[in-house]
């Protein structure tokens, strides 16, 4: 990225949000580039649910258009854009009233079922179905017994949200956008009229300053939107407000079941979800009011989703059960926008506007609909060149899908070759999809990183070093917490592993021995730091149990 040269787009936040807006202005032609302050994917977009969906609460509020626009791109993902990363999840809902509540449930999800149908192309997964009490105990026999007098029976999908992000990302590369990590927004530069015309960011691993000059820049920023908003010096913009949400790890083999739950809890949806080795339980919705960078599970939430799971389990977890959690927070737009904003999209779930000339702003919106929120963000920061210039990421397919069949014929070869099981390579095509042919490059190349960590041996070695060599790590924690699960998917938080993870990786990224050191001393203390805050009851005192550890690449403070 040349500070001399003046960019069609500049993105601010490196969620899929702004991941997506990357890819659709890149692919209509826009010299593009994308800055995140921390890790790609660091924020919300690494802490969701995990899930592509349509969102069966909206059918509740007979917002059928919404509906139909998330399983439209619920689908597209599922059959063209990411097979590879996006999977079909069957799902239960418990019914506590024989007659009344099945034909009133079973009308909403057959609805369901209908608006998926409405857009044209092979429909990628089972319609619903009703399920006795017998047939729905088949699926999850650790239902317990009096929790329910049947279920119906539908389906959505799960995704890797990090790792989405990543794919994003290096598709956006792939095309031309330049992208950096680890770059944060110092401050936003006008022109004489007060139009922004571009920013000055800094690189975090190194303190050097850039300034960036962009035809239109677009934030992106979620929770910090606001933040993002101000440097321009506008009254205008958006009003986010953050909620936290919740989830709990428990291993696979504690719950016994075939689908997914779903419940309606006083405060919110919980979701029984099964991913990976694992089941994902959550979620919570709280106000949130501290500090965005690192919201973190208390004690109170925790105990919170234990209740409700249980409330319907036929064997109750305890905090033993759980293996891992983390917390999210979603951005949630307040009704109405401050004066002088120029609105172009609203809708349920997300807005476009712009504040000050030159500067667009999106804020909400949902993971299954970011492709959505990307068009409807640059259709807007680029004008009446949108004519001309449309869309087309609906026919873009993320890297890894592409070729997709054929490497997963030959991947059992590969299997064969170095002696990885079938749930491997299940576990490599899932993340990699095609791209799995540039991990068995490095493999043949060296055949260490064939095998397994020793202390995390659902991965690679050869996946640690792919997360730096082709996927843009740049620390341990970018492995550890993003480019892998391990953070949460395994009891010490790969810990144990870290060691091991620094010696392949530290070489590709120069590292001295106190260099590699360094990284996994402040990945243990972070891990500390989370623990000891998954211990106290609130927020606050979990945020200063939390803040007791340094961010690997400081942040530095916004200023006008």
């Amino acid at each position: 990225m040349s500070p001399a040269a003046e960019l069609d787009v500049l993105v601010i936040g490196g969620g899929v949000t702004g991941a997506g807006i990357a890819l659709d202005a890149v692919t209509r032609g826009l010299s593009t580039a994308v800055v995140e302050a921390q890790d790609w994917a660091q924020g919300t977009s690494s802490r969701s649910s995990k899930l592509v969906h349509g969102g069966l609460r909206y059918l509740q509020m007979l917002d059928f258009e919404l509906v139909h626009e998330a399983l439209t791109e619920r689908d597209l993902l599922l059959r063209d854009l990411a097979p590879h990363l996006v999977r079909p999840v069957p799902f239960l809902y418990p019914l506590e009233h024989r007659v009344w509540e099945r034909a009133y449930v079973g009308a909403g999800i057959a609805m369901y079922d209908v608006l998926a149908t409405l857009t044209p192309g092979r429909r990628p997964m089972p319609f619903h179905r009703h399920l006795s009490r017998n047939q729905m105990e088949a699926k999850f026999p650790d239902l317990a017994h009096d929790a329910a007098v049947g279920a119906v029976q539908y389906w959505d999908a799960s995704v890797d949200d990090a790792r989405l992000v990543a794919t994003l990302i290096r598709t956006a590369v792939s095309y031309g956008a330049h992208a950096a990590s680890r770059t944060q927004l110092v401050s936003l530069t006008q022109g004489a009229t007060g139009a922004v015309n571009g920013a000055v960011v800094v690189d975090l691993e190194t303190g050097k300053e850039i300034t960036v000059r962009a035809r239109s820049v677009i934030n992106a920023t979620g929770v910090w939107t606001e933040d993002t908003e101000a440097l321009a010096g506008s009254e205008g913009g958006l009003r986010v407000l953050a909620s936290k949400g919740v989830h709990l790890i428990v291993p696979r083999e504690r719950i016994r079941g075939h689908a997914g739950l779903i419940l309606q809890t006083e405060k919110s949806v919980l979701f029984v979800i099964p991913w990976s080795r694992y089941w994902i339980i959550g979620t919570t919705d709280t106000h949130w009011s501290l500090d965005p960078t690192h919201p973190v599970a208390t004690s109170t939430d925790i105990d919170y989703v234990l209740d409700h799971a249980n409330a319907v389990l036929a064997h109750p977890l305890t905090r033993e059960d759980v293996i891992g959690t983390y917390a999210g927070l979603r951005p949630l737009l307040q009704p109405g926008t401050k004066a002088g904003t120029s609105s172009a999209k609203v809708s349920r779930e997300h807005t476009v506007a712009s504040p000050t000339p030159g500067l667009t702003v999106v804020a909400g919106g949902k993971l299954t609909t970011y492709r959505i929120m990307a068009k409807d963000a640059v259709d807007f920061a680029i004008g009446q060149r949108a004519a001309a210039l449309p869309s087309i990421t609906h026919q873009i397919p993320l890297t890894g899908a592409v070729g997709l069949r054929a490497v997963q014929r030959q991947a059992r070869t590969w299997g064969k070759r170095f002696g990885w099981s079938p749930p491997m390579l299940d576990h490599l095509l899932h993340r990699y999809g095609a791209n799995l042919a540039e991990i068995v490059e490095l493999c043949d190349a060296d055949p260490s990183l064939a095998k397994p960590l020793e202390h995390a041996t659902a991965y690679l070695r050869a996946e640690v070093y792919y997360a730096v060599s082709h996927e843009g790590a740049l620390h341990l924690e970018d492995v550890l917490g993003h480019r892998t699960r391990l953070v949460y998917e395994v009891r010490d938080s790969g810990t144990a592993a870290a060691e091991e993870i620094a010696a392949v990786v530290g070489p590709l990224l120069g590292w001295s021995a106190a260099d590699a050191e360094r990284e996994v001393s402040a990945w243990q203390a972070r891990i500390d730091a989370e623990r000891q805050a998954a211990q106290e009851p609130d927020d606050e005192g979990a945020e200063r149990a939390r803040l007791t550890t340094p961010d690997v690449a400081a942040m530095q403070p916004l200023r006008n």
